[in-house]
């Protein structure tokens, strides 16, 4: 399918070029994650004040989790408590952290008007699957037995996450959904990856290697996967799930030159048939990554308002 770069996309692709950063699939793991956490200071907006900010230390099976609350000024709240968002960051399972999101935090809390929880799920190659996936499950269950000294109403918790964290998001409302974690009210799933088959169209065209490349994305997946059978497993590959009736409402993103755009656009697809009320919101001219850019990409902040309005109109 051809693709349009957004003047504003076309001008941040070139810069990256120009910068002359290695490719990810050329570093260490640790390396990879230095380069991920600076590039934040170029592409973040301007953090939104929030009325309080604090660690969270989740209790799992392994330990603890690192995790942080955000409450917003303007905050939703019934018999007083409110809605909640789950979230799980990006960075194809091996990079990202709590600081690399903590804008798109601030400003999905402000925008729905609603508490946000960021999870600092293990990550690979030091903790391959299902580690991800265990933290995910394990910190969502936690918050939903926590909810009320969290000032949460259990009974509005919503799940999201960009790319991996919109596949743990996937699978969390999944396994949910089949009693492994609490009644989930929502899931939104911005650019996600649910299908480690990569057979997609967008997996193969030139147009859509664009920061996330190709070769990537294969780096990501030998990563985080030990081999086949990891990439069949529904908790890897949530279109791969027996059934996906039952599911809460989602939302879902997809980016015009991104490789998971087909199969983010296929999910909502497949999710729809199963009778899932369903949001999708195509950004045709927005590559892989743009949601956390919102001091160079206005169409990131255009996301943000609209999931914001979604998750309110969740209740």
């Amino acid at each position: 399918m051809p693709v349009v770069l957004d003047p504003d996309a076309a001008a941040v692709y070139k810069a990256f070029q120009e910068a002359g950063r290695p490719p990810y699939e050329t570093l260490t793991a640790p390396e990879a994650r230095a380069y991920y956490l600076q590039a934040r200071f170029a592409t973040n907006p301007e953090p939104p004040e929030l009325a309080r900010i604090a660690p969270l230390a989740i209790v799992a099976p392994h330990g603890t989790i690192p995790a942080r609350i955000y409450v917003p000024k303007e905050l939703r709240q019934r018999d007083g408590l409110s809605p909640a968002l789950v979230f799980f960051h990006g960075g194809g399972w091996v990079v990202g952290d709590l600081e690399t999101h903590d804008v798109a935090c601030r400003k999905l809390a402000v925008e729905g008007a609603l508490i946000v929880i960021s999870v600092d799920y293990r990550l690979a190659p030091e903790h391959k699957f299902p580690a991800a996936i265990d933290d995910a499950i394990a910190a969502t269950q936690w918050v939903a037995a926590n909810a009320r000294a969290l000032g949460i109403d259990a009974a509005r918790l919503s799940v999201g996450g960009d790319s991996a964290g919109g596949n743990l998001a996937a699978v969390v409302a999944l396994a949910a959904r089949d009693g492994n974690g609490p009644a989930i009210a929502g899931q939104v799933l911005i650019y996600p990856a649910v299908d480690f088959a990569m057979t997609h169209g967008s997996h193969s065209e030139p147009e859509t290697s664009v920061l996330l490349t190709h070769s990537v994305i294969r780096w990501f997946c030998d990563h985080y996967l030990s081999g086949a059978a990891d990439a069949a497993d529904w908790r890897a590959s949530p279109v791969r799930a027996a059934t996906h009736l039952g599911l809460p409402p989602a939302y879902v993103l997809t980016a015009g030159a991104d490789p998971l755009r087909d199969e983010g656009a296929d999910y909502a697809e497949r999710l729809k048939q199963a009778g899932v009320s369903v949001t999708y919101r195509h950004f045709p001219g927005q590559f892989h990554g743009f949601f956390t850019m919102g001091k160079l990409l206005k169409q990131a902040n255009v996301a943000a308002s609209e999931i914001g309005a979604w998750l309110k109109g969740l209740g």
